[in-house]
C-alpha cells in the first residue's frame, strides 16, 4: 500500500517537528520521528487497524504519542493511505474536521 501525503499532513508534521526542536531535545525530536515512521510501517501491513472517526466516514485515526493523532483515509481501490493531518490532542477538538 502506498502511502500519500496531503499538503495539510505535511504541514503538521512540520510544526510538530518545528515546535519539539524548539521547546524540547533532539532526543525526543527524533523519537516523535521514530514513532510516526514505525505507525506508518504498521499501517501499510494493517491499514485499518484504527477505530473509523465519528465525523467523516473513511478516515481512521491512528495514535503517534499521547499528544498526537494522526487521521488518514484508506483507499483499498488505490491501494493507497492518504495522511490528512496530524493533530496536537491539545487543540479544540470542535476545530478538528474529522
Amino acid at each position: 500500500m502506498e502511502i500519500l501525503w496531503t499538503p495539510t499532513a505535511r504541514h503538521t508534521y512540520l510544526k510538530i517537528l518545528d515546535y519539539l526542536e524548539k521547546a524540547w531535545t533532539e532526543k525526543e525530536t527524533q523519537n516523535f520521528i521514530s514513532e510516526v515512521d514505525c505507525l506508518l510501517e504498521q499501517l501499510k501491513q494493517n491499514p485499518e487497524m484504527f477505530e473509523e472517526s465519528r465525523k467523516k466516514r473513511n478516515v481512521r485515526k491512528g495514535f503517534v504519542t499521547k499528544y498526537n493523532t494522526l487521521y488518514y483515509r484508506v483507499r483499498p481501490r488505490k491501494k493507497e493511505l492518504q495522511l490528512l493531518v496530524f493533530w496536537d490532542n491539545r487543540q479544540d477538538p470542535e476545530k478538528l474536521p474529522y
